[in-house]
């Protein structure tokens, strides 16, 4: 089986508890251990994420502990950068063992091929974001906020993210039709140049859509485990998605 999740956000302020959030990725991540070969995580994982050189964040010791379990156990994990945790840079990999993506791939998986991207930057129309995008790419935005002490470094980054999540929350969870929803478009667009591909699976929008296109092709956007707990399972010959049952309500994202 190959799992796939993605915009756990954790961290993030608006959640209400954020320990039984966390505890909740864990306890998700024990119970597909005994069948996964591999586990794909696109992208938003993390609020906020950014390496110092001699600091890693503070928190998480559970869940990065339980990927560094699953490594040394033999399960491919591969982790996708998103637009909330790009400043992923050597510490995944080097300390947890896990396979970082920084752009989309093209995959096989026995036999299907598949398109896997965070989602952020593939809308053609939202230059503002791209833009926006680019300069936090670069190296100098790396360098420049590495000078910002640690502590205030991350305030700044949750509170950021607060406050612009809090801006958009009023079209998350709302699909927007297929000739509107951008993920879904640009899907449409590769399989015209790229019909051997067969999935396309996204994160980033929050809304949880298995929708057919031409040719049988599939555009999959997976949800997200802040609000609809969701995620994506690949058997070998189907996907689909499942559902988190029994969210505490003390870990409830606010909206």
């Amino acid at each position: 089986m190959v799992y796939f999740l993605s915009d756990a956000h954790l961290g993030s302020r608006l959640i209400k508890n954020r320990r039984a959030h966390e505890k909740m990725i864990v306890d998700w991540l024990d119970r597909i251990k005994e069948d996964a070969s591999s586990i794909i995580l696109l992208g938003d994982i993390f609020d906020f994420w950014f390496e110092y050189s001699t600091v890693v964040p503070k928190g998480f010791a559970r869940l990065l502990g339980k990927l560094g379990e699953l490594v040394d156990k033999g399960i491919d994990i591969h982790f996708f950068t998103g637009n909330h945790d790009i400043w992923a840079f050597s510490y995944f990999e080097e300390e947890i063992g896990l396979i970082v993506h920084r752009s989309p791939v093209v995959i096989e998986l026995d036999g299907k091929k598949f398109y896997l991207a965070h989602g952020d930057g593939l809308d053609a129309n939202d230059h503002g974001f791209k833009l926006l995008r680019k300069i936090f790419h670069s190296k100098a935005a790396h360098k420049i906020f590495g000078l910002i002490p640690p502590r205030l470094g991350q305030e700044l980054g949750y509170n950021w993210s607060r406050k612009n999540r809090e801006k958009i929350l009023h079209l998350e969870n709302k699909y927007l039709g297929e000739h509107r929803e951008a993920l879904v478009v640009y899907a449409k667009n590769y399989s015209e140049a790229h019909p051997d591909v067969d999935f396309f699976v996204f994160g980033h929008r929050h809304i949880p859509l298995d929708l057919q296109i031409k040719n049988n092709k599939r555009v999959v956007i997976l949800g997200d485990f802040v609000s609809v707990f969701s995620y994506g399972v690949f058997d070998g010959n189907d996907f689909r998605l499942e559902y988190v049952d029994g969210v505490p309500d003390d870990t409830i994202y606010f909206h």
